[in-house]
């Protein structure tokens, strides 16, 4: 089964609306015959490409899969007509399928005589939150990426090197960028960083769209956010005042390609996140990667919209506090400061790179 979870994870960024699925087939003498994974949305899910792989070794096998195979006709036939046309004998799968048009796929193997069993561990459990998430939620899987000094800054304050990370790290990043749907920043970090959000120096699986929290509408014409619209959509959310205040550079925006949304805002005519990223999931956005500032971080975090944390902490440090760190005005002090859990973490160069959930995301 932790073979099947390392499979499916090859299929981050092409699987994605769809549960990324890994599944391993194994003849009775327990030789590996067959392995497969969901490589991208519309194409064979990782049941129909492992038992390929197998041929007629697959009869009297055993399968072990990621999620529940799924037993509805979506893009592709049910992964479950496909097991039994194949003599699979027992089938061990990990997570159960949360969606209420393809599961049942366990039982309905089970009427065909095949021998069905759960087994959950805790690497399919990490593998199908995002999935999971957005099934439950109808919210993307968001996920906040920072480097950081060791003393926990995003900015030494005084116009230092431009790179905290190592070129390894960066690296890193850019595969990440071009395996999620959507980029998010905001405004203050265009002005400061004048960032691309592209995917460069690395083959991209897809071209993620680039969102600007923007609520004043102050996005320079010149930024190169706005000059690269032809090689990556780029979507703006203002207020609408702001739309309508500065209508000529609305109107230019718009000639250039840019997309313009307007912000929502509660009561007191605060921004509301919550509802972009609705509207995005809708529009068949399953993963956010946010490269911002500490304003928005906290935003998100106060709206409770993170689920996970790509932290990079490099070896070097500010010390005089004229950095600024990752997250601003979080509204859970206290008792209740926010909780994460770690999930991975590793050594690239002098960098460390960790990655931490959200408790109960």
């Amino acid at each position: 089964m932790r073979a099947a979870c390392r499979l499916a994870l090859r299929g981050h960024g092409g699987a994605e609306q769809n549960p990324m699925v890994g599944c391993v087939v194994v003849d009775r003498n327990g030789i590996v015959v067959g392995r497969g994974f969901h490589e991208r949305c519309g194409e064979g899910h990782a049941e129909v490409n492992a038992l390929a792989a197998a041929g007629d070794r697959a009869r009297g096998a055993t399968a072990y899969i990621t999620l529940e195979p799924c037993a509805h006709h979506g893009r592709t036939p049910p992964c479950t007509d496909a097991l039994i046309a194949a003599g699979i004998a027992r089938v061990v799968y990990a997570t159960k399928d949360p969606t209420a048009v393809a599961t049942g796929g366990a039982d309905r193997l089970a009427a065909a005589g095949i021998v069905v069993q759960r087994l959950e561990i805790e690497e399919a459990r990490v593998l199908n939150e995002p999935f999971l998430h957005r099934v439950r939620t109808g919210l993307p899987w968001v996920c906040t990426k920072w480097a950081m000094t060791l003393d926990g800054r995003i900015t030494t304050g005084d116009g230092g090197p431009r790179w905290i990370t190592g070129e390894a790290s960066r690296k890193l990043v850019h595969r990440e960028r071009g395996c999620v749907d959507a980029m998010l920043t905001g405004i203050g970090t265009v002005l400061a960083d004048d960032p691309d959000l592209r995917p460069r120096g690395v083959r991209a699986k897809r071209i993620p769209r680039r969102i600007v929290i923007d609520t004043h509408l102050e996005i320079p014409l010149e930024s190169t956010l706005v000059r690269t619209i032809r090689k990556a959509p780029l979507e703006v959310i203002a207020f609408q005042s702001s739309i309508d205040t500065r209508a000529a550079h609305a109107d230019a925006l718009r000639a250039k390609g840019a997309r313009l949304e307007i912000a929502p805002q509660d009561s007191h005519g605060a921004l509301l996140l919550r509802p972009i990223l609705e509207r995005l999931a809708v529009e068949g956005v399953s993963t956010v990667m946010v490269e911002a500032g500490g304003g928005l971080n906290g935003e998100l975090f106060n709206e409770s919209l993170v689920n996970e944390v790509w932290a990079f902490t490099a070896g070097m440090v500010v010390g005089d506090g004229r950095g600024i760190g990752p997250v601003r005005g979080l509204t859970t002090g206290g008792a209740t400061l926010l909780r994460l859990h770690c999930v991975e973490s590793s050594h690239i160069g002098d960098d460390t790179v960790s990655r931490w959930r959200v408790a109960g995301a």
